[in-house]
């Protein structure tokens, strides 16, 4: 079969299965609208929230996720639920808003949420550095709901509309495109953003502060624009500038971007950097750091890998940090050579090492069911680059970017999980790949070798024995090179023990394990 009819017939099967949804789900989102007016009296904001639904079963209720305002006065207090003006029976508990409205599988409504309160979380209403009041969204991995009425998981990914009313001294971004700015009376300004592409809630945002704002340029038809704070104006704009050739980077090597403008933005988040669809926001320090270039980077990174395909759930969060790591890595190794990319990895094996003895737990971790912040950790981030870098290594280059573009094309602003973005590596390469994943992502640790090896004089070779020392039997290429040789050697590893042979005209001063940082593995005594 021709290759393009292959690539259609894959596009055909796996775009039925690449939207997810919670197990049991009465509803899909389809679109938030959300209004919400801001004050600088008070943290009190008031939203109204239009919901467009489809309903996947017949049912009775549905519910939203959404905070109540507790005893501390934090929280938000549902008025009102609508639909096409008519008052909708609700309850809302500590957690969620259960709407009683009776349909069909398959019918589409819209419901319309009227509530306010004072965020208790997601959105952080504060004083930047410099003393300004600021409002930012910060949502991950679950904390939306802390300020809008929404289905708060990666799994339901919906298009989005901001409107915001704010005092008229503050500039307000958004997911998406801006639509329009408008002033009213009392000094206020009313600002719509509106994001065509679905997203998960874990990346809708707005930021509302003082801002200076530059446009550094555009990449193709994609604006871009740098929001930093009055008093960093000079040197954020030529910090934040880097934004532009990391987006034509990425462009170039995976595939279109998914949104109307790529802002990055300097605010008030509890993450260095938080990758908001088309929407970034960079922690306040960011502006004069020296690592600004990767963390931009990583972050761009984002808008591919978490934003655009997104995992279907908590467990697979490696597809969305693993990537980013990853990616960024193969940024730097463009922009600044292969030296670069082997140093970083290198720092980046000895943390997961670390990390593995801290805790022992593989990458796809099942057991982690709420409090999702323990999944930042170096199994999701560096252990999932590396695991890219292997595979990259074993497929070459060639297949790794011919799979990489193709799992974008087909999970472009859908959902994957991990065995999805295997399937999409053995249609491009032809192989099984079962074990390589299963083996990396599903199986706690890593290779540990003991090596020995000394010199047969009379023979002219080297003998060298490796074993495992670790409990689980991993399979692996394994490469050697010595000194004042170019010629690297390469044996598959697929038992607990291997005796090797090399043969070399003269006794090596040393033996170089692992040369080119290609294998995630620790050496042990």
């Amino acid at each position: 079969m021709h290759r393009t009819c292959l690539a259609f017939l894959f596009l055909l099967v796996f775009s039925k299965t690449a939207l997810a949804q919670l197990p049991d789900a009465a509803v899909d989102v389809r679109h938030y609208g959300f209004v919400i007016q801001l004050n600088d009296e008070n943290n009190t904001i008031k939203g109204e929230a239009t919901i467009d639904v489809r309903y996947l079963k017949n049912s009775d209720t549905f519910s939203l996720n959404l905070v109540r305002a507790n005893k501390s006065g934090k929280g938000m207090l549902v008025s009102a639920v609508t639909e096409m003006g008519n008052p909708v029976k609700f309850e809302q508990d500590s957690d969620n808003v259960v709407i009683y409205a009776p349909a069909k599988r398959s019918e589409s409504h819209s419901y319309t949420i009227t509530y306010s309160g004072v965020p208790s979380d997601g959105l952080i209403i504060s004083n930047n550095m410099f003393g300004h009041r600021t409002f930012f969204g910060d949502n991950w991995p679950n904390r939306a709901h802390n300020w809008l009425p929404c289905v708060d998981h990666p799994a339901d990914k919906a298009t989005v509309d901001f409107t915001v009313t704010a005092p008229d001294h503050y500039q307000v971004v958004a997911n998406g495109a801006k639509v329009s700015e408008t002033q009213l009376p009392g000094y206020l300004k009313l600002t719509h953003y509106k994001e065509s592409a679905p997203v998960s809630t874990k990346v809708m945002v707005i930021g509302v502060a003082e801002f200076a704002i530059d446009h550094p340029g555009d990449v193709g038809a994609t604006h871009v624009y740098t929001y930093v704070f009055n008093e960093n104006k000079v040197r954020g704009f030529q910090d934040y500038a880097v934004a532009r050739p990391i987006l034509q980077y990425y462009v170039n090597n995976i595939g279109p971007f998914s949104y109307e403008k790529l802002a990055n933005v300097q605010s008030k988040t509890i993450f260095g950097g938080m990758e908001n669809a088309s929407c970034i926001f960079y922690f306040e320090q960011s502006v004069g750091d020296k690592g600004i270039e990767s963390l931009m980077a990583h972050e761009i990174a984002h808008q591919w890998f978490g934003d655009a395909a997104s995992e279907k759930s908590w467990a697979h969060l490696w597809l969305s940090e693993g990537f980013a790591t990853y990616f960024t890595d193969l940024y730097l190794e463009h922009r600044y050579g292969v030296d670069t990319l082997m140093k970083t990895l290198q720092t980046q094996r000895r943390k997961i090492i670390a990390f593995a003895r801290r805790r022992f737990t593989p990458v796809i971790d099942t057991a982690v069911t709420k409090n999702f912040t323990q999944l930042l950790n170096a199994n999701s981030y560096e252990k999932g680059g590396w695991v890219l870098h292997m595979l990259r290594r074993k497929l070459g280059d060639e297949i790794f970017w011919r799979s990489i573009r193709a799992y974008y094309n087909v999970y472009r602003d859908k959902n994957a999980n991990t065995d999805d973005l295997r399937h999409v590596f053995e249609i491009n390469s032809g192989l099984n790949l079962q074990t390589f994943f299963n083996q990396w992502l599903r199986t706690p640790g890593h290779p540990k070798l003991k090596i020995n090896y000394e010199y047969d004089a009379a023979a002219k070779m080297l003998n060298v024995h490796v074993e495992q020392t670790q409990e689980y039997v991993f399979n692996f290429p394994l490469e050697f090179s010595v000194p004042g040789t170019p010629k690297v050697f390469s044996f598959n590893i697929n038992g607990k023990t291997k005796d090797i042979q090399i043969p070399l005209s003269e006794k090596p001063s040393m033996l170089n394990i692992d040369p080119n940082i290609n294998l995630l593995f620790e050496q042990v005594n």
